[in-house]
C-alpha cells in the first residue's frame, strides 16, 4: 500500500470520529503511542514493534487528514535526500 492510499483508508475508516475528537487529542493519542513504540523498541518483540509502528502511522495520517496535509507531500520534502544539505546521506556536520 502507497502512503496515499494509506492516508485515504485511515480517513474513511477513523475521519470523522478523530475529526469531532479534535487536532489536540490526537496529537496526545499520537504522543501515547510513540511512548508506546519507544517501549516496544526497547524490550519487545518484533511483532510488538510492527504492531505499534503501525499505530504510529495510523495516528500520522489521522492528524495530516484533520489538518488537510498530505503525507506524501510532507514526505516529498526528504525526495532528494536531506533537506538541509541536500546531500544522500546527509552530510550536515
Amino acid at each position: 500500500m502507497d502512503i496515499d492510499e494509506f492516508q485515504d483508508v485511515i480517513a474513511r475508516t477513523y475521519g470523522d470520529r478523530d475529526r469531532a475528537r479534535g487536532t489536540a487529542a490526537t496529537v496526545a493519542w499520537l504522543c501515547e503511542e510513540l511512548g508506546e513504540l519507544a517501549q516496544a523498541v526497547r524490550k519487545g518483540t518484533l511483532d510488538q514493534q510492527r504492531h505499534e509502528l503501525g499505530d504510529v502511522l495510523a495516528w500520522t495520517a489521522s492528524l495530516a487528514h484533520q489538518l488537510d496535509l498530505s503525507l506524501a507531500d510532507a514526505a516529498a520534502r526528504y525526495a532528494d535526500g536531506c533537506p538541509r544539505c541536500g546531500a544522500l546521506p546527509c552530510a550536515c556536520p
